[in-house]
């Protein structure tokens, strides 16, 4: 059997959703305890002290890439489109274009990337909030689900005019 600990964030996570959030907010400006727990102490952990400069850079730079290795581990469309912009990229930095052109032809592939990884969280997030069916969940991810395809269309659209004269 597994021992757990109670960390400070575990109890701000059930405070969270035994108390109302108004509550809470009410007690940690005002400093008081609840259920022998000092809101103010705790929530004040949860944020890093002296997260400034060049090492909060470096924990958003952690972050991010914890990001990636997460889509790229539980994403297959990342993985796809991914595997697509390393194919493309190279593609669009060898073709004989203007230098604009090479951009655009860039610019679209890292878009696709990013509203496939703003996607990707909008799912996760929509997922955690509850397994019950609901009109706003689906709304939310057909939604996100567009994003990438009109993504997608314009990578196409721009790739096939500044292709199509060289091929011609």
């Amino acid at each position: 059997m597994r021992a757990y600990t109670i960390t400070t964030i575990n109890i701000c996570f059930v405070l969270q959703h035994i108390i109302r959030p108004k509550l809470l907010l009410e007690a940690y400006e005002r400093n008081v305890t609840i259920y022998g727990i000092n809101i103010k102490k705790i929530m004040s952990k949860m944020k890093p002290e002296n997260n400034h400069g060049l090492k909060r850079v470096f924990r958003a730079t952690g972050f991010s890439m914890q990001g990636l290795k997460s889509a790229w581990k539980n994403e297959a469309a990342f993985r796809q489109e991914t595997v697509l912009a390393c194919l493309m990229l190279p593609i669009a930095l060898l073709l004989n274009i203007s230098s604009t052109e090479r951009i655009l032809l860039i610019m679209t592939v890292l878009i696709v990337l990013i509203v496939e990884l703003l996607n990707s969280a909008i799912e996760a997030v929509v997922d955690r909030v509850g397994d019950e069916i609901h009109p706003l969940s689906g709304q939310a991810k057909d939604i996100a689900s567009a994003a990438v395809f009109l993504s997608l269309v314009l990578c196409a659209v721009t790739w096939s005019i500044v292709i199509w004269p060289l091929l011609f």
